[in-house]
């Protein structure tokens, strides 16, 4: 008799992962009790339905991934979870997307908090400034590197659902849990200066992404 086991609700999915057997994998959001403080708090699930010899040592190995490139934390039992206790639901999505595409052989590291913009060809910097409070800049002034600026702080607050910090600049964005996330916004500042181009790819994936039934994945 087959035991059914609630993974949760499915937030992301990659239908064919190219470095595994062309696998499916989705990523879940579940609720789970803090042992602490009683309240419900949000945790993510990394699943696939396959049952062939080393899909589990690819699970592990996305989740491992995520712990780097997003500053996650895993409790006992491989689910995954914010050290602010919050749910980052759409930061977490491009997480997980970008650790899924780290082969089995690529040891992750944190990105760094600056990048070369390619379109300004400027070096855009985000600094910490303390309480999930984050400022972008670039080496210089003027009003295309302002708007660039901008834009980029712009496409920070689509991809992390972060907010809007009001400055005459437009520069400065924060996390509604008022806490850091370094790791976080460093991945999502390499997506940042093409925002509208990964959220129509995201859209675009979200139409061909169908789960996989166990009985097809061998």
């Amino acid at each position: 008799m087959r035991r059914i086991v609630d993974i949760g609700r499915r937030i992301e999915l990659v239908p064919i992962d190219p470095h595994f057997h062309d696998i499916t994998i989705g990523l879940y959001r579940q609720q789970t009790v803090d042992a602490t403080t009683g309240q419900q708090s949000p945790v993510f699930s990394v699943h696939t339905y396959s049952h062939i010899s080393g899909a589990a040592e690819r699970i592990e190995n996305v989740r491992q991934a995520m712990q780097t490139l997003g500053g996650m934390l895993k409790t006992a039992d491989g689910l995954l979870y914010f050290p602010c206790k919050s749910a980052h639901e759409a930061a977490c999505r491009r997480v997980f997307l970008e650790a899924c595409k780290l082969d089995l052989n690529t040891d992750p590291e944190p990105y760094p908090l600056s990048i070369l913009d390619k379109k300004s060809q400027l070096t855009i910097k985000v600094d910490s400034m303390g309480e999930g409070v984050y400022r972008v800049t670039a080496e210089s002034e003027g009003r295309a590197a302002a708007r660039r600026i901008s834009a980029i702080a712009g496409g920070l607050m689509k991809l992390g659902e972060m907010e809007s910090v009001e400055t005459d600049t437009k520069d400065t964005v924060a996390f509604p849990c008022a806490q850091s996330h370094d790791a976080l916004v460093g991945l999502l500042l390499t997506r940042a200066p093409n925002v509208r181009v990964v959220l129509r790819e995201e859209e675009m994936d979200a139409t061909r992404g169908v789960l996989t039934a166990p009985s097809q994945q061998m």
